[in-house]
């Protein structure tokens, strides 16, 4: 089948299509039984336990292959760095409207986040909630596999994506899978017309309100509750984000921020610069073997408060929430797991992989020990950094 009928097909990679150096070291790798760790930027190496693998470096393999304004799609190279993607679309008014985090608090000073990183990590930021996840927005991939084969899915446009859409399994699979080569994205127009609302409120009625807007035909694009303040992002038509901002104000006597201000806030909840992620970050080094970390809780937005102790920062109508916390790990999966959601230690001293075995069931378990054993079946990729994992039998 052709490429945008969504199946996979193997290319010969002496093509000249890949990167050759990458297709030896990982053919390389399998027959050493040795482990390969995909690394662009390393501007998320701040994310799960990386415990063993040799490095892949993707950065060499860079540039925007193709960029349709018109059709409001782009094919990228996975080491593509993601300033250079965002400037050209700038350029011609568009964005990714999952508003991938840059990380520039990272600590190596070489840090600068690719394509495939942004892809690979499916870390989204505030917009999420309203614009959809980064897998909603990946049309189409190519992805080295462990076999040293290169396999493309997806098409080029929504239509044509039909079947089993394989190419969202990238989104989040932390280079445990394969190696992104490119990646086909859907893009969108900036919005037109931007204001963020100010409300004084504590957690319990932020929760409850920004629920209730959300289910009324109002133009929110993101939200953000810290410290007994909530901030409420409106986007769209002009005429819409006036006449929300007036129905807000004559309901909660809420303040309408300055552009520059509350362009910069979304910016810090979006890279994780805010100030909540500086003290979070601070308070975990300073804690030391203590055990501070900051969690990153995905629970249904309606879920009241979960009463941990620590700092809150809740996004997404309060469906994603940050608690930096000292309280004990199985402390965190029992509070969360009864509020039908699942917690990530975000970061940590003690950090392991990204995925706890308590976040397993027996049949999601089952799923994918059967696609990690079609990706790579000789644990290529198999770091234990998404999850805690013996190295596969070579």
């Amino acid at each position: 089948m052709a490429e945008q009928d969504a199946s996979a097909q193997a290319d010969n990679p002496s093509a000249g299509t890949i990167p050759s150096q990458w297709v030896e070291q990982i053919l390389d790798a399998a027959q050493r039984g040795a482990c390969l760790r995909v690394r662009g930027g390393g501007s998320k190496d701040h994310l799960g336990d990386i415990t063993r693998g040799e490095l892949l470096d993707t950065r060499s393999w860079q540039g925007i292959e193709s960029y349709e304004p018109s059709e409001l799609v782009m094919r990228v190279r996975a080491g593509t760095p993601l300033r250079e993607v965002e400037g050209m679309l700038a350029d011609k008014n568009q964005h990714l409207a999952f508003e991938p985090p840059r990380y520039t608090f990272a600590a190596t000073q070489d840090a600068d986040a690719t394509m495939g990183g942004a892809v690979a990590s499916g870390v989204s930021g505030p917009a999420r909630v309203s614009r959809g996840a980064v897998r909603d927005h990946v049309l189409g991939c190519s992805v080295l596999t462990g076999r040293g084969e290169l396999l493309r899915f997806g098409g080029a446009v929504m239509k044509n994506v039909a079947g089993f859409d394989l190419s969202r399994l990238m989104a989040g699979s932390m280079g445990t899978l394969g190696v992104l080569v490119d990646v086909t994205l859907k893009v969108m127009p900036q919005p037109m017309v931007s204001a963020t609302m100010r409300f004084d409120v504590s957690e319990a009625e932020a929760l409850a309100q920004i629920n209730k807007w959300a289910s009324q035909p109002l133009p929110i694009d993101a939200s953000a509750w810290w410290d007994g303040t909530l901030l409420v992002r409106l986007r769209g038509a002009r005429a819409a984000v006036a006449s929300a901002v007036q129905g807000m104000y004559r309901e909660r006597r809420g303040e309408l921020l300055a552009p520059p201000v509350a362009e910069a806030f979304w910016l810090g909840v979006r890279d994780h610069t805010d100030e909540f992620f500086v003290r979070a970050r601070q308070a975990v080094m300073q804690a030391g073997q203590h055990g501070v970390t900051l969690w990153r809780i995905a629970v249904p937005p309606t879920t009241a408060p979960l009463g941990l102790h620590g700092e809150l920062l809740a996004e997404w109508f309060g469906g994603l929430r940050w608690v930096c916390t000292p309280a004990p790990a199985a402390a965190v999966h029992e509070v969360v797991a009864k509020a039908g959601g699942h917690a990530q230690a975000f970061l940590s001293l003690n950090q392991g992989a990204l995925v706890a075995p308590a976040a397993w069931s027996p049949v999601q378990r089952r799923l994918h020990e059967q696609v990690q054993k079609a990706f790579d079946p000789h644990g290529v990729f198999d770091t234990g950094r998404l999850w805690a994992s013996e190295p596969a039998s070579r």
